[in-house]
């Protein structure tokens, strides 16, 4: 979105994994004081250094491993040139993605809501690149997961859904479960690229296996994956504090089908999580100057500036860095959470 269109939106409270959107609208001529914190003539700018630098992440991991596919999760906006879907594709961005990852596209805990910004978005983006994935997941009421799968079958049939459980004993909002319900659409064939998935698993917390009272080894994890018949596999590299091995994402390789499936890595590149490898190894438990403001709601977790090179030899390009180890576990692709780093280290909603 370009500055304007960022004071005119919908509120956005982002909230890690989705988007609660708040009902009103902010009625604002060119660019009002309404558009929360002090840097907001700048996005522009931090747009274009995340477009780069997930185009250098790209290009990096395609280099070291042919084929290797980048998602960016949310920020569809980037897709464009000044993130303005009137200004026309940002051609160097959208070919060095593979597919797009989209929260609370229709559903946010709530009733079917056809979005009106984010949807003619991924609409021209498919025109322009058809093999582009779009994956959307959706945090659906119970009550309405047989509507949502009509919905996706019939209306919207050219994206990927992953509709996951809103309420209930087993609220998925943490992609904490594997859904008792079988995908949306279901794949015959093996999936070879992203173009050809029919439906994916988003699984990136493993707090169900590892927290007190289950506490479960790696091996009921990956045998709980290996048993689905998901056509794109997405989780994080690690269990608990273990890096998943090149051993063990093979055993999810196949599904019990018979065919062979995707598996993608989630990789956080926009915000900073005291919890992981990095932080002792490489920031020796001291916060730099780079982590700028803390990630509302999520302790130990802060927005940082990702273009700093030091950021940058975290996430890729050292021996090491997470890119490198998502590749020597035999991924084949990676997931780029909070690519809004952009706009949240700029303003407050």
């Amino acid at each position: 979105m370009s500055r304007i269109q960022l004071c005119n939106r919908r509120h956005i409270i982002k909230i890690k994994y989705g988007f609660f959107l708040v009902t009103a609208v902010f009625a604002v001529i060119g660019f009002s004081a309404s558009c929360s914190g002090d840097g907001s003539d700048d996005t522009d700018i931090y747009a274009e250094r995340m477009q780069g630098f997930v185009t250098e992440i790209s290009v990096y991991a395609k280099n070291k491993k042919p084929g290797f596919i980048i998602i960016p999760q949310n920020g569809v906006e980037l897709a464009f040139n000044y993130t303005d879907i009137g200004e026309g594709i940002k051609t160097s961005y959208v070919n060095a993605i593979d597919g797009i990852g989209v929260e609370e596209l229709f559903y946010n805990d709530g009733p079917f809501e056809d979005d009106g910004e984010r949807l003619p978005m991924l609409k021209k983006l498919k025109q322009n690149k058809p093999a582009l994935a779009v994956m959307v997941s959706d945090y659906v009421p119970v009550g309405l997961l047989d509507e949502a799968f009509v919905k996706y079958k019939t209306e919207y049939k050219d994206f990927i859904f992953f509709p996951r459980e809103a309420g209930g004993f087993n609220d998925n909002f943490e992609y904490m479960f594997i859904p008792g319900y079988p995908p949306a659409s279901v794949s015959s064939v093996p999936v070879s690229n992203i173009g050809a998935a029919k439906n994916y698993l988003y699984l990136i917390s493993t707090d169900q296996y590892t927290k007190a009272p289950n506490n479960e080894p790696l091996s009921v994890y990956l045998a709980d994956i290996a048993a689905t018949n998901y056509d794109v596999v997405l989780i994080d590299l690690f269990y608990n504090d273990i890096v998943l091995t090149a051993g063990d994402i093979n055993q999810l390789r196949t599904k019990p089908v018979g065919e062979d499936r995707l598996l993608i890595a989630y990789i956080n590149i926009g915000a900073l999580e005291k919890f992981r490898y990095y932080w002792t190894d490489t920031l020796n438990e001291t916060l730099p100057s780079w982590a700028k403001k803390e990630y509302d709601g999520w302790p130990d977790e802060y927005w940082v500036e990702f273009w700093n090179q030091q950021w940058k030899d975290i996430i890729f390009g050292k021996e090491n860095s997470y890119i490198d180890k998502i590749i020597a576990a035999g991924f084949d692709g990676a997931y780029l959470d909070n690519v809004e780093a952009y706009y949240f280290l700029l303003n407050d909603d």
